[in-house]
């Protein structure tokens, strides 16, 4: 009988009714995962007055759940790639899901910083296992795509968080607003039906009865005989994950991605956090300035989305050097801008240059690496990318202090996304001949091709 080559099986596989169930629940998870992230910020006023906080004691509270964001994305990703991606993932719903909600019960601010902390290390755990999960189970030329809607949610629980707060913060008080973010352990039994280890795994340890399930699953209409054998194009490598990153090769691409995602992450952040007093400093209104936020937003869904398909069409680097490239001249620009149209634009260009480009930078990332060591790959390049986004803040804070021009303060926040281009540039990818697939599918991950 002849193997089953899992690989070609999942990338022939047509999108069908088990990938819209995959996709929807992951789009579900990132948006509490985001809610239970930045709703902190809609209650912060009245927990500042209630236990009688100080601005550095809020702000270290808030800082609380991103570094646990980082330890988790770190810790979990490695801990996919050893346990399992279903049990991981599973663990960090459960994980965020309830210390957001006994933030609702926290007595006091010690208290509510643990559970912010212990939540984060969830959400930092959520990212590795999804994009590597669905990396693994995408059909050919649809990973980017899958990728790039699942990180549009993103921008979703952000405006979750906005409007439950809005209406329930007034009646039932700060408290319910947590409440809320218990909403995904009712449906985790719905989720895990969905939640799919990685099958080079599956076969390396030798559950094939668990990888044909899986297998049958993605593709009901072609379900491998009971005395099918399986093959991948790569054995699991042997060692720590960790260590896997830096061999084959690897080594360069790894780095050169970790700067990537340290630098996009700073200026991002640092951009999301200081664009409406940049723009206050410019002369505008702080409506206008407001205004800017929302289209920069805006900006990221559509970039997202735009980049994600042109991803899948041409390939991940070749889309995100010249967007990093982009986004640092539209920033640079916005420091000379005075029409209020071009200056819109100008915002929206750059949301999908900077946060749209970033959230394909995953896909990238997900498909450089093999399916054994690819949670592991995200998570620490998420970790290293979160140091940067702690940083971003303070970045940007310094800078005003300076009392630097307007146009040197947007030109100093477009030079990240220069590095980023270059050390993106920098990541190798094959040699002449290699097919431009070679990458997708469930076991890409050498890097010997570009990443589609």
């Amino acid at each position: 009988m002849n193997p089953v080559n899992v690989r070609e099986f999942i990338a022939g596989t047509p999108f069908n009714r088990f990938h819209a169930g995959m996709l929807f629940w992951s789009c579900f998870i990132i948006t509490f995962d985001m809610y239970d992230l930045v709703v902190y910020g809609s209650v912060l006023p009245v927990l500042m007055e209630e236990w009688s906080l100080g601005p550095v004691a809020a702000g270290a509270i808030g800082s609380y759940g991103i570094f646990g964001m980082m330890v988790g994305a770190i810790l979990f990703g490695i801990l996919a790639d050893r346990l399992g991606r279903t049990r991981v993932l599973t663990l960090s719903v459960v994980l965020f899901s309830v210390a957001s909600a006994l933030c609702g019960f926290a007595p006091n601010p010690e208290v509510f910083s643990v559970l912010r902390f212990i939540g984060g290390l969830g959400i930092g755990g959520i990212l590795p296992c999804l994009i590597a999960m669905l990396t693994d189970y995408a059909p050919r030329n649809r990973a980017n795509t899958l990728v790039a809607v699942v990180m549009c949610f993103f921008s979703v629980g952000g405006i979750l968080a906005a409007f439950v707060s809005m209406l329930a913060l007034p009646v039932f008080g700060w408290q319910s607003v947590y409440w809320v973010a218990a909403l995904p352990l009712l449906f985790l039994p719905l989720m895990t039906r969905y939640f799919l280890d990685s099958p080079a795994s599956l076969l390396e340890q030798g559950k094939t009865a668990e990888l044909r399930s899986a297998l049958g699953k993605v593709n009901p209409t072609a379900v491998p005989a009971q005395d099918a054998t399986f093959t991948v194009s790569q054995a699991k490598e042997p060692g720590s994950p960790v260590t896997a990153l830096f061999r084959n090769r690897r080594a360069l691409g790894t780095l050169m991605i970790w700067v990537a995602f340290f630098m996009c992450l700073l200026m991002i952040n640092g951009l999301t956090t200081w664009l409406p007093k940049l723009m206050v400093e410019a002369g505008y209104a702080l409506n206008s300035s407001l205004t800017f936020m929302v289209v920069l937003n805006v900006g990221a869904i559509i970039g997202t989305l735009v980049l994600g398909k042109l991803s899948d069409k041409w390939g991940v680097k070749r889309v995100l050097v010249p967007m990093f490239v982009v986004s640092a001249v539209s920033l640079t620009l916005l420091g000379f801008g005075s029409n209020m149209a071009v200056l819109l634009l100008l915002v929206a260009v750059t949301g999908a240059c900077t946060m749209g480009a970033q959230n394909i930078s995953y896909s990238f990332v997900a498909q450089y690496y093999p399916s054994s060591i690819r949670s592991t790959a995200i998570g620490l390049a998420s970790g290293v990318g979160r140091m940067g986004a702690i940083l971003g803040p303070t970045f940007g804070g310094v800078l005003l202090t300076l009392s630097l021009p307007v146009e040197m303060n947007f030109l100093f926040f477009a030079i990240p996304g220069l590095i980023a281009a270059l050390a993106f540039f920098f990541v190798p990818l094959g040699r002449k001949g290699t097919p431009k697939d070679a990458l997708q599918g469930a076991d890409a991950g050498s890097p010997v091709a570009e990443p589609r």
